[in-house]
């Protein structure tokens, strides 16, 4: 009789301060914590999760996000500032990851308890897929608990094959437009919550997150939870209501 060990499973958090819409934001403050931070501590509470990894850019720019990573006892890679599906390949090789969770380092809602039912999925798919994600086939939470899983092997064929630049900065896009080479595997939620924005790009994303760490005054809370601080208050969705999430094509 065999045992099966589970796959040594990686997060990577895609993160830099060069931002085009609000410069420096993964470093703004959230109830007295960088935001950076904030995403870190809710990553790490996921179980399924062997290792936790900053993955920034060698660009002088961010050496203030690996001095905080080597100060809070962070795993840092430095790569690539616009090639970031090689930052991600480096990142996972260096870590030996044989399961790669990417998180955007701009979603301090991002909920642990997705995070495993992502990976989870993903592991007990029968026939075995190549990628799980929440966003495909169709987004049904919330923008910003968005969490893509995918093996070693898969982020080794976009790594090879991908040629477009533009794609390459976004990981997985040569997946996204080659769907009959991969087994996709879409994680839905049971009601649509898509027209709810909850990342960071701009200062009225800020705002509203702002306003949901400043009422619980830590990061511990569920996506649940601010749900339902949500309906209590949904003046509060009128505030980044009106932003346009960037069409990657």
């Amino acid at each position: 009789m065999t045992h099966w060990t589970r796959p040594r499973t990686v997060a990577i958090l895609q993160a830099r301060l060069g931002s085009t819409r609000l410069p420096g934001k993964v470093l703004l403050d959230l109830a007295g914590e960088p935001m950076i931070a904030r995403v870190v501590n809710r990553v790490r509470r996921a179980q399924a999760l062997d290792e936790v990894v900053i993955a920034t850019t060698t660009e002088p720019a961010d050496d203030a996000l690996a001095a905080l990573s080597a100060a809070r006892g962070w795993r840092c890679f430095r790569g690539s500032q616009d090639d970031v599906l090689d930052r991600y390949y480096r990142t996972a090789l260096e870590h030996g990851a044989e399961l790669v969770v990417r998180i955007c380092s701009d979603c301090p809602l991002i909920e642990p308890e997705i995070i495993d039912r992502v990976v989870r999925e993903l592991l007990h798919c029968c026939p075995r897929a190549d990628y799980a994600c929440n966003a495909l086939p169709r987004r049904t939470y919330p923008l910003g608990l968005d969490v893509e899983a995918f093996w070693l092997e898969t982020l080794q064929v976009l790594w090879r094959e991908d040629k477009n630049p533009d794609w390459r900065e976004h990981v997985t896009q040569y997946l996204r437009h080659h769907p009959e080479r991969f087994a996709i595997h879409g994680v839905l939620n049971d009601r649509d919550l898509s027209a709810m924005r909850w990342t960071v790009d701009t200062p009225e994303d800020y705002g509203l997150v702002r306003r949901i760490y400043g009422a619980f005054g830590h990061d511990r809370f569920s996506w649940q939870e601010v749900l339902k601080l949500l309906e209590e208050n949904p003046q509060w969705l009128e505030i980044n209501r009106h932003v346009q999430q960037k069409v990657v094509r």
